[in-house]
């Protein structure tokens, strides 16, 4: 007995001493004093184990012990089995920061430093902008207009934006931009969101881009030139980096500068050759001056030795010798400016390289160092303010659309996708301002970049597919009165581009993140290639404490879950504080698996997209419910957001363990998996879906005039103020005056299974009219249904239109009998 409580305090201590990381001389110290305890009293056998232990602890974790023996052989073994790192894969690891994604990394995360990003919130100009100007342009949209009869946005409306300087939100006020935070760009991209072709025509040029790439690399000059000018929109800019060889895969472009020389007005002018076949470029079109990504190359050696210079970015003016520009794709859905541009043999001066010639060969490492900012926010913006009006429409379209004498927002079906809806809006709100904050501290969070663009964008594909079925057929049936139905058909716009989906969630955010955020494995890569012993030491075995660290901690807290000891502290209240102290959990969970991950597939990782795609998905879960948690802990609280809240953070977190199992069941070494499964999951899962009760108490909020209906709707364009209609505003006003308009319904259709008014009058308006006449209700009640039966049948109705209306070749049109 004495033997079995030995070891067992010994474990224990273990755990203890390996949760806090506190290193080698204190994990020496438990064994080694419990095997003296156990000399002492006896019990040789655990003293034996134990006192070997100790020994084995001695051997590997002493530095001047291991050094002897262990550290070269682990260095050469490591040489083997670690992935190579190409040139092009250290500048995208080496671009941006890493902030919270290193601290979900480290299995212990410290919710100080997040909190450390303190909300300024926006200036005064920036909220007055977001709420007059924002409002005006979203206010001359009409979808069907837009994509059907101009595919175009109006011609006074590019006049505005122009004027307003959308265009250069991100271009600082001594050049004539508007100089806006982070925040401040994504409130006004989320509000444009009210149609896809507006804010892709407002957020590209402010992310990746000529303006971006000037700004940080440009000369004076160029700054002098251009700056000016794209911010009031005499110039309108374009990036050209994709083609059909090269999409996702752009450093695989081949189109080519090549250095020479030529002669123009009688002088000598040395510069570039360029070659190229670019499309999906967005605003080619329309713009009049080109960024252009390509591979230069000096085979005369008129630079200097090297040959092959590396992927370059230039400017090139559009009305240069040679450039084809003007043609326009279709981009399915929406009709936002987007073509091919080709060149064979065009001639450009040095000096058009941005930055001068000295920037020749940096263009990568420019477009990665930018990419982790934009893609933060254009995308991820336009997705949140889409899912945000998808949900104030669905709302108020389940609460008017009456079936079975019911509103069919009372009906669970739809109540469903209801609160679905409403936790992802939620969810992306939070994430998308939370991320913006951590840039305007001066961060360039590179692999939040590809969570936020991934899962937004894929969080607004599902909230538009719920919301289409919860319109039916009002929602299939296109027409000027169809407000969903061409940005659902568009959604797949922003799936695609600045990096595929299918792309950014299988290689980059773990594949990125497993090197770019971990505490320790970018070191030992360059201790490696810098055939550094001793700082493959340090790294290697602060790594390994590391890894004891997240099993000890993973473990003891799975095991102590919802016991009330045994979980970190947290700054945050009696709501939030579960689901961070979770977090922390599955953070450490995540950090071992990781590590597991890679120690036992090692370079072979990268071929197994599926796996690494899991381990992703467990951080992107985790990241996301950091940022709810710090919204909430932050935010002015309304009536009903804490049930949002836990439905969002149950719902992540559910989302989170599911990504666990998978890695456990799929890990090729399958014993690997169930050691993984017991350590992090000791008492199984601790999440499940989300409570019906949650879902229900949601859809009501979402789909009647509450404060928190109003809270998920903030910064949306609500009102009916602009020269087009607003179906949001007709909602808002109709959900305004539902509890009376319920209590009216509830009395006539009383009156009428009673058989007090005519069983023939079947229309709601019969209805009311017969109502009055039996005094069932009085004049006025009558005037306020039949003014709001107007409006409801108006918001329920869909378009027809001539029977050719569709052929644009009226010879090719079929006259059909019946149609004649």
């Amino acid at each position: 007995m004495l033997s079995l409580l030995l070891l067992l305090l010994t474990l224990v201590g273990l755990i203890l001493v390996a949760r806090r990381e506190a290193g080698a001389l204190p994990a020496l110290a438990v064994p080694g004093i419990f095997g003296l305890i156990g000399l002492i009293s006896g019990a040789s056998l655990a003293a034996v184990v134990l006192l070997a232990c100790a020994a084995i602890i001695a051997a590997c974790g002493l530095p001047a012990l291991r050094n002897k023996w262990l550290t070269a052989r682990l260095f050469a073994m490591f040489k083997k089995v670690a992935p190579k790192v190409s040139e092009t894969e250290r500048t995208a690891l080496e671009a941006g920061s890493v902030a919270w994604d290193g601290e979900l990394f480290s299995g212990k995360p410290d919710w100080q430093r997040l909190l450390s990003f303190h909300d300024d919130g926006l200036s005064e100009e920036e909220r007055a902008f977001i709420d007059h100007q924002c409002s005006v342009a979203a206010g001359m949209c009409n979808s069907w207009d837009i994509a059907k009869e101009r595919a175009d946005l109006p011609e006074e409306l590019w006049n505005y934006i122009k004027k307003e300087r959308f265009f250069g939100m991100i271009i600082p006020k001594e050049y004539g931009g508007l100089g806006f935070s982070a925040k401040a760009q994504s409130a006004v991209l989320q509000k444009l969101a009210v149609n896809e072709t507006l804010m892709v025509t407002v957020g590209v040029p402010n992310s990746l881009g000529p303006g971006e790439l000037l700004l940080k690399y440009g000369t004076q000059e160029q700054k002098d030139h251009y700056l000016p000018r794209l911010a009031d929109g005499r110039e309108i800019p374009c990036f050209g980096l994709t083609g059909p060889r090269a999409g996702s895969d752009a450093t695989s472009l081949p189109d080519v500068g090549i250095v020479c020389k030529k002669v123009i007005d009688g002088e000598e002018v040395l510069g570039l050759s360029l070659t190229f076949n670019k499309r999906w470029i967005t605003l080619a079109p329309i713009a009049t001056v080109v960024g252009l990504a390509f591979r230069m190359f000096d085979p005369d050696h008129l630079l200097g030795d090297e040959e092959d210079l590396g992927i370059t970015c230039a400017l090139v003016p559009r009305d240069t010798e040679g450039m084809e520009i003007g043609r326009r794709h279709h981009p399915i859905g929406s009709p936002f400016m987007n073509g091919p541009i080709r060149g064979q043999d065009v001639f450009v001066p040095l000096d058009t390289i941005i930055g001068g010639p000295k920037m020749a060969g940096e263009g990568w490492r420019m477009l990665v160092e930018c990419l982790s900012v934009g893609r933060c926010i254009t995308l991820p913006s336009g997705a949140t303010g889409t899912s945000r009006y998808a949900i104030g429409w669905a709302g108020g379209f389940a609460r008017i659309r009456r079936q079975f004498n019911v509103p069919v927002a009372e009906m669970e079906g739809v109540q469903e996708p209801l609160a679905r809806m409403a936790a992802k809006g939620y969810i992306a709100n939070a994430v998308v301002y939370q991320t913006a904050n951590t840039i305007d501290h001066g961060e360039a969070p590179s692999v939040p970049s590809a969570i936020l663009k991934s899962h937004l964008t894929e969080f607004q594909r599902e909230v538009l597919a719920d919301a289409m079925d919860i319109h039916g057929g009002k929602a299939v049936t296109l027409g000027p009165r169809n407000y969903i139905g061409i940005g659902y058909s568009a959604n797949p716009v922003a799936i695609t581009v600045e990096g595929a989906n299918i792309m950014t969630r299988n290689l980059m955010i773990f594949g990125q993140g497993a090197i770019r955020c971990h505490p320790y494995v970018l070191e030992e890569l360059a201790a490696k290639d810098t055939e550094d012993q001793a700082r493959f030491d340090k790294a290697f075995f602060a790594h390994a404490g590391l890894i004891f660290g997240n099993a000890a901690r993973a473990f003891s807290m799975g095991l102590t879950q919802g016991l009330g000891f045994g979980q970190p502290s947290t700054p945050f209240d009696q709501v939030a504080t579960p689901f961070a102290q979770d977090v922390a959990r599955l953070s450490a969970g995540f950090g071992l698996c990781a590590d597991a991950a890679m120690a036992s597939l090692g370079s072979a990782l990268k071929q197994r997209e599926m796996l690494s795609a899991r381990l992703g998905d467990i951080l992107a879960n985790l990241y996301l419910t950091s940022m709810v948690i710090k919204h909430w802990h932050e935010g002015d609280k309304v009536e009903g957001e804490k049930a949002l809240f836990q439905y969002a953070c149950t719902f992540l977190l559910y989302r989170a363990e599911q990504a666990f199992v998978e890695v456990f069941d799929n890990l090729p070494n399958r014993a690997l998996g169930r050691v993984l499964k017991l350590v992090v999951m000791p008492r199984g899962r601790r999440w499940s879906k989300p409570h019906d009760d949650l879902a229900r108490n949601i859809a009501a909020q979402v789909s009647r005039h509450t404060p928190l209906r109003s809270k998920l709707l903030a910064g949306s364009w609500d009102q009916q103020d602009g020269t087009e209609d607003n179906p949001l505003a007709h909602y808002n006003a109709l959900l305004a005056t539902q509890d009376r308009a319920e209590a009216l319904y509830r009395t006539i259709n009383k009156a009428h299974a009673k058989g007090e008014l005519p069983a023939q009058a079947l229309h709601p308006e019969q209805r009311l009219e017969a109502a009055l006449e039996a005094g069932v209700i009085n004049q006025e009640d009558a005037q306020f249904m039949r003014e709001r039966e107007a409006e409801v049948l108006e918001m329920l109705s869909v378009d027809d239109f001539a029977f050719d209306a569709f052929v644009s070749d009226k010879e090719k049109l079929v006259r059909h009998a019946d149609a004649a």
